[in-house]
């Protein structure tokens, strides 16, 4: 057991402030990380605040989109050495042995992921999960990922959840040249899902309520703008596309994006409202349409993903953050202050 130094919440009404945890002595198939820059995604929020289902465990040390160095490795280790750049995502474990986990496809793990933070190891230990919000990881190496960018590591963090997260749905539905993707909700996700369909080679349109995204969405690589200040303002545009991707988070109708949608159009949801949306189920079978979720994706895939980025020369918009900001830089997510994405400095811990 080693203990590290970290930061974290006591419970659902108190800030983050400095802790110390307990990582786990190495395994022999553990790979030791120090951490580097670690994403912030809404996710922490909601976990250190209890506003998903009321199951976190306090204390809770959020964190999953992790960069960071090979420190030391387990006695069996064959897929990294020490001083390796790799990264941590949303999920350390899985049980390996279900149809999904078999078919290279664990983020749908029939038992259900073992998240990076939250969540209770699969070795009976009782220990529970912490994340990035820390100076070290103890990982399985087949949870691990190799980062081959050696610049900008801030902005190679959020991939490893908000880049996955759009990049798996995008190449699920075959997105490529002669296609039309619209994307609405331009943030942390968002802006992504645009950055990726701009580079698989489709005319790609942001959708916003906010007129003053326009330049925004132009610099990401956007072909075009809508300004949908409300559904109305939606209706010359029904058919016109084969993808939407919805990245709102805030309570929505789905209908108003079906209708977008061509003949065999998908609807790609990506962003997890509090409360369940609406759909009509006449715009649901009009032109064939389908809505079709998202979980991340798996470790091959994100592989890929980085893979992808670096021959591509693809990063997130990122604001680095010292650790000690953590607590503002939550409510300025909250109020939508950010592009796109916070990246912790862990040297600041």
């Amino acid at each position: 057991m080693t203990t590290v130094k970290a930061y974290g919440a006591t419970q659902s009404t108190s800030p983050l402030e400095p802790l110390h945890i307990t990582r786990r002595s190495l395994k022999p198939h553990d790979v030791q990380v120090e951490i580097l820059y670690c994403g912030v995604c809404h996710s922490d929020i909601h976990t250190v605040r209890n506003e998903w289902s009321g199951n976190t465990k306090y204390p809770v040390v959020p964190g999953h989109e992790i960069i960071g160095v090979v420190k030391a490795v387990g006695a069996e280790v064959s897929k990294f050495s020490v001083g390796q750049t790799v990264g941590v995502g949303v999920m350390v474990d899985t049980c390996r042995s279900c149809k999904p986990c078999n078919s290279k496809l664990e983020q749908f793990c029939v038992e259900g992921i073992t998240g990076t933070y939250n969540a209770l190891e699969r070795d009976g230990s009782g220990m529970i999960t912490y994340g990035g919000y820390s100076s070290e990881i103890v990982t399985d190496e087949n949870y691990v990922l190799d980062v081959k960018q050696t610049e900008n590591l801030a902005g190679v963090a959020p991939l490893l959840c908000a880049g996955i997260t759009t990049y798996s749905p995008l190449k699920y539905a075959k997105v490529g040249p002669g296609m039309k993707v619209a994307v609405v909700g331009l943030g942390g996700l968002g802006h992504m899902a645009v950055k990726f369909a701009v580079a698989f080679g489709a005319e790609v349109t942001v959708i916003s309520t906010s007129a003053s995204k326009v330049a925004e969405a132009s610099k990401l690589g956007a072909h075009h703008f809508i300004h949908a200040p409300s559904q109305d303002a939606l209706k010359p545009y029904d058919s016109s596309f084969d993808v939407v991707l919805d990245a709102i988070s805030a309570d929505h109708d789905y209908t108003a994006y079906l209708n977008l949608l061509g003949l065999d159009g998908r609807l790609l949801v990506v962003g997890l409202p509090e409360h369940n949306p609406k759909v009509a189920p006449f715009a649901l079978i009009k032109n064939r349409r389908s809505i079709t979720g998202s979980m991340i994706g798996s470790i091959s895939e994100t592989q890929e993903m980085l893979d992808f980025c670096h021959d591509n020369n693809i990063v997130a918009e990122v604001e680095t953050i010292p650790m000690v900001y953590i607590n503002e830089a939550y409510e300025r997510m909250i109020k939508g202050d950010i592009k796109y994405r916070f990246v912790i400095d862990l040297s600041t811990l």
